[in-house]
């Protein structure tokens, strides 16, 4: 009979050797690496043969609805039978909630799932719960961190899907390690998701993030679950963004939009009308952008505010755009359009606490920034969206008929875009206006015509 053999395991990065070491050659930690018990793998009595592709049967299995359409949209039109989901996040984003909330969607469809809580107790679950307003009747948890007893309670039940919150709290006894270290989260992992696909449950794993923003624990974690989904928002802002980085059963151009309330998780079902709620009219600095959230367009409304400087060092800040793109688009307004923006602070944010990051944002931030300097506001009507390239051009915005369609829908008249991509479409309702340069659009939405010197 084999037996089982040791090896040593970094807990920071998952690096493993033969024997204990005092620093971790792959992430350079001191005193990081700890034991690693397993076991050797059983000999199968049957061989695995080689099978050509059109031979292989495929089950047609219909997705199962989480009663959340945003969570469906994100997911590719439901749950699937057997699929691993990590869903990760900031803590205290609201991760617990769109879970629980996930399984009262489940249950009002007939199908049951067993929510495994390591982080909380059964009667804190149940708080929660209530405080959302669901049938307490139809939620099942189990306050379990071994996952032998988690198996066992799984395969005893005739459940549709496991959740487990979280997956860094859960543990095998034999390995040795504490809870959360990359030898636990990797075999525990594991184990669920063969258990998952064995029986055909959905199972979902919620995972910490580290304070570098990445799923903490081994990046092996990533690779053995089938989607992989992020919940962002800031803690202080009701919107939350549910985006998928990885879908084996579907795109990962889908992203989910939710409102934190006191009442719980409201899915968003017109994001561009929240995001425009509050736009101030005639100021200037302010621009609507058409952006591409996966294949839902959005309307965002970008802010600029330019103003002279007492610094040796004029500021450059942003909020929800790369700070970087700032600088390069501001530096071609200064070399192509003359603006005096180098004693200027400026400042670029992103109306609502969203994040842009696509560069088809890039030309309505040229429009904020110069309608700022100016201190003349653009028409309230007007949507901007294009690239803009080194040498002041504007380049092509991926899905502009999307775009477009979108703005004309929440009432807008105008929409400034690429000259080269605008012949073939046509908006009922919307003026399209075609500029090729940053200078075309300055001179005809601001009126500054040609080069000129900076103003004081």
């Amino acid at each position: 009979m084999a037996k089982n053999s040791s090896r040593f395991v970094c807990r920071q990065c998952g690096h493993q050797a033969v024997g204990w070491l005092g620093r971790c050659p792959s992430c350079q930690a001191w005193d990081s690496f700890e034991t690693l018990i397993t076991k050797p793998a059983p000999i199968s009595g049957s061989k695995a043969r080689v099978t050509s592709l059109a031979t292989v049967p495929v089950e047609d299995t219909a997705r199962q609805s989480t009663g959340l359409g945003e969570l469906d949209r994100v997911l590719g039109g439901g749950l699937t039978p057997g699929a691993a989901i990590l869903l990760a996040g900031e803590p205290g984003v609201g991760k617990s909630t769109l879970l629980l909330a996930a399984a009262a969607g489940l249950a009002k469809t007939g199908r049951k799932l067993l929510y495994v809580t390591g982080e909380e107790s059964a009667a804190q679950v149940r708080l929660r719960a209530e405080r959302l307003g669901l049938n307490l009747d139809s939620l099942y948890v189990l306050a379990e961190t071994e996952v032998s007893a988690v198996i066992e309670e799984a395969e005893a039940g005739s459940w549709d899907a496991l959740a487990v919150d979280s997956i860094q709290t859960l543990k095998i006894s034999e390995l040795g390690s504490q809870s959360g270290s990359p030898s636990q989260i990797r075999e525990s992992a594991a184990r669920l998701i063969t258990l998952a696909k064995s029986k055909g449950h959905s199972l979902w794993l919620v995972g910490h993030i580290t304070k570098e923003g990445q799923i903490a624990g081994p990046k092996l974690l990533e690779h053995l679950v089938d989607t992989v989904l992020y919940f962002e928002g800031e803690r202080d802002r009701p919107l939350r963004i549910l985006r998928s980085f990885k879908n084996r059963f579907g795109s990962v151009n889908e992203t989910g939009v939710f409102e934190m309330t006191g009442a719980g998780l409201g899915e968003v079902k017109n994001p561009s009308a929240l995001f425009l709620a509050e736009r101030p009219h005639g100021a200037s600095g302010s621009v609507v952008a058409p952006i591409m959230e996966g294949r839902r367009p959005l309307l965002m409304e970008i802010q600029a505010l330019v103003s002279p400087s007492s610094l040796a060092m004029p500021r450059r800040q942003s909020l929800g755009v790369d700070p970087t793109r700032v600088s390069l688009l501001a530096a071609v307004l200064e070399k192509k359009v003359r603006l005096k923006l180098y004693d200027r602070d400026i400042f670029v944010n992103v109306a609502g606490g969203a994040k842009v990051t696509e560069p088809a944002a890039d030309l309505a931030i040229v429009a904020a920034l110069a309608s700022s300097w100016l201190d003349r506001p653009l028409p309230v009507d007007l949507v901007v969206v294009g690239e803009v390239g080194l040498a002041g051009e504007v380049r092509r915005a991926g899905r502009l008929a999307d775009r477009l369609k979108e703005a004309a829908r929440l009432g807008f008249k105008k929409a400034v875009a690429p000259a080269s991509e605008i012949e073939t479409i046509q908006e009922k309702g919307l003026k399209l206006i075609g500029v090729a340069s940053v200078s075309e659009l300055l001179a005809d939405q601001l009126g500054l015509a040609g080069p000129r010197g900076g103003r004081s």
